[in-house]
């Protein structure tokens, strides 16, 4: 039952961190340590078992922290949109976190495509801005659906 309860407010953590993407380009450091500090309360609700299981889960938000801190420091992301991976993978383990990046890269490419056409359309000067944490959190948000909607996974 916690489970299923922490669950819920990671989806509305998501749901939030979506919105103010989209509305001011920013995803707060607060609500993406939030993300961070209530995945291991999920780890104990679910029963990992501190060793491999709790190790495992730290190393690959480490490591999704640092594959897309790489490509923050060539401008390809924003931070806020890296913390969030980074947090989003505490809570993931291996494969939901393979389906959860693949569905990122897609809808990230799809919003990308309509922020550009749009951009384009307006004839602006600027370089367009992509809220990419609607992207992440829509695909973090498919993935956590998954796990109650499709029985068979």
């Amino acid at each position: 039952m916690a489970a299923h309860a922490l669950l819920a407010i990671l989806a509305l953590l998501l749901l939030c961190a979506a919105v103010t993407d989209l509305k001011a380009r920013i995803i707060a450091n607060r609500l993406n340590l939030a993300i961070a500090l209530l995945a291991p309360l999920y780890w104990w609700a679910t029963g990992l078992s501190p060793w491999p299981d709790m190790a495992l889960q730290a190393v690959l938000g480490l490591a999704v922290f640092a594959v897309f801190a790489a490509m923050f420091a060539l401008g390809w992301m924003g931070g806020g949109d890296v913390k969030l991976l980074g947090a989003l993978a505490l809570w993931l383990p291996w494969a939901p976190l393979m389906r959860m990046l693949f569905a990122m890269s897609l809808l990230g490419g799809v919003l990308t495509l309509i922020v550009v056409a749009v951009h384009r359309f307006r004839k602006l000067k600027t370089n367009p801005e992509v809220p990419y944490g609607v992207a992440i959190a829509s695909a973090g948000l498919w993935v956590i659906g998954e796990l109650y909607l499709n029985q068979f996974a």
